[in-house]
């Protein structure tokens, strides 16, 4: 149908763009350091999780691309207000990077599960879009430590936190998967 072909681009173009302000919502919630740590806690991490168990891999990664675009040129969208080019220079500059690469790990996953992804296959995508975005931002961080391992031990403060997030996020993508099934992830070319 000619009329669908013309009107998809445009709604994919909107849910992106959706998504990249919803990340942004997210960094109204101030970050959190927890015992000394230079990375904080931030809700923020949430939304490419979400984008990529709701828009799927091409969709949620041009969201987290366009957000980090947004931040990069200066407008102050991170957690705490922070945006501009130091904020990808400091300790927790490889966690915010690799939203990208989790969003598309997650995509990919939940791609697999259309047309319906179950709780299970949700929650093993967003588990393996958290440890994607900690392949990332650890050693990005021991590059400013000096030290891979401290790093990596650091980082373990995150964890009780990222299991609450990934649950979340999981519930609420199988509620809009029910719900809007149509509107969803959908393999690319089709």
């Amino acid at each position: 149908m000619p009329g669908q072909r013309t009107a998809q681009p445009a709604a994919d173009l909107a849910r992106t763009v959706v998504f990249a302000a919803f990340i942004a919502v997210l960094g109204l919630f101030p970050g959190l350091f927890i015992a000394g740590a230079a990375v904080p806690v931030v809700l923020q991490n949430m939304g490419p999780l979400l984008a990529g168990s709701i828009l799927g891999a091409r969709r949620a990664g041009m969201s987290v691309l366009l957000f980090l675009a947004l931040v990069a040129i200066g407008l102050p969208l991170l957690s705490g207000g922070r945006g501009g080019i130091a904020p990808f220079a400091g300790p927790s500059g490889g966690f915010v990077l690799g939203w990208l690469l989790s969003a598309v790990v997650v995509g990919l996953i939940v791609q697999r599960g259309l047309p319906r992804p179950g709780l299970p296959l949700l929650l093993l995508a967003n588990l393996a879009g958290i440890a994607a975005d900690y392949l990332v931002g650890i050693p990005y961080w021991a590059a400013f430590t000096g030290d891979l391992g401290a790093a990596a031990v650091q980082s373990l403060v995150f964890l009780p936190g990222d299991a609450v997030k990934l649950v979340a996020v999981s519930l609420v993508a199988v509620a809009v998967h029910r719900a809007l099934p149509a509107a969803t992830s959908r393999p690319a070319g089709s």
